[in-house]
């Protein structure tokens, strides 16, 4: 399938969605906020991969949210003119709530979501890479709440997110100043995994690091992932108590010992795939 704003490449069980707009600095336009969780879902719901990595082209990984491709035509006829005051701020949070679910469909699939970042991602790109699992960048990478700067409060998921990844105070800074932060104080943050020297070295490392992912038994990542997000958001006894539920039900003694034996034999496990996700039953 063709899409205005990604690239998508599934390969060994690795999905690798590219933003591919590089002479528009991969700003996000209205196709982006419906294409990326299409493209999320497709792969999750359909078991196609075990792993998803997001990348960039061009010097930039994002600018953020394309403004003037939001901008609505003057209405002239007074009484359209009226209604569409009055119900301005109805509208305005419904395409909020639908923008953040564009990048919650990252944080809810089943598999793990590593983003690659080159140059600057910046406002709405700091929205998208605070819902992945992992982020790695460029020693030329940086990151703005940029939403300061231009007079309004980011909507789309940074502030949720990013308190759960770096210190509050470092994040408040940020916010309230909507200053750049190199990679590397992003690094000693937190926030960014590992910065390679440029996009070449960061790509091929992410992608080792995707491969050794998907090498492992797929309902074991999912688990994995569903525990340290459900973790991070509820208390250590809720937390405990989920896991002891999660692997009473979905703990698979065929997976544990086919990954031993794989070792011992020194050959790739053959683990069973995650089942596609059944919709519209009944």
């Amino acid at each position: 399938m063709t899409y205005s704003c990604f690239d998508v490449q599934i390969k060994n069980q690795i999905a690798h969605i590219i933003l591919n707009r590089p002479e528009k600095r991969n700003s996000m336009i209205p196709a982006f906020w419906n294409e990326l969780p299409e493209i999320v879902r497709d792969i999750d719901e359909n078991a196609k991969a075990r792993v998803i990595v997001i990348s960039s082209t061009g010097p930039h990984f994002s600018s953020g949210l394309d403004v003037a491709s939001f901008v609505q035509p003057e209405i002239t006829d007074p009484k359209e003119k009226r209604a569409s005051e009055i119900s301005a701020g109805a509208a305005f949070y419904g395409a909020v709530k639908n923008m953040q679910q564009t990048f919650t469909a990252l944080q809810d699939c089943r598999l793990p979501v590593l983003a690659a970042i080159q140059g600057g991602c910046i406002g709405g790109g700091v929205d998208l890479i605070t819902a992945c699992d992992m982020r790695y960048a460029t020693e030329d990478a940086f990151i703005t709440i940029f939403e300061t700067n231009i007079g309004m409060t980011a909507d789309v998921g940074t502030f949720p997110r990013i308190t759960k990844v770096i210190g509050d105070g470092l994040a408040r800074e940020l916010a309230y100043t909507g200053r750049r932060m190199p990679a590397n104080e992003a690094k000693s943050a937190g926030l960014f995994n590992t910065v390679y020297k440029d996009q070449e070295a960061l790509l091929g490392a992410v992608m080792e690091i995707a491969k050794e992912i998907a090498s492992k038994a797929p309902l074991a990542i999912m688990g994995c992932k569903r525990m340290m997000n459900y973790s991070r958001d509820h208390s250590i006894e809720d937390s405990l108590d989920y896991i002891a539920i999660w692997n009473a039900s979905m703990l698979q003694r065929e997976e544990i010992f086919e990954a031993m034996k794989a070792n011992a034999e020194k050959r790739p496990a053959e683990f069973v795939e995650l089942p596609p996700i059944q919709k519209n039953i009944g």
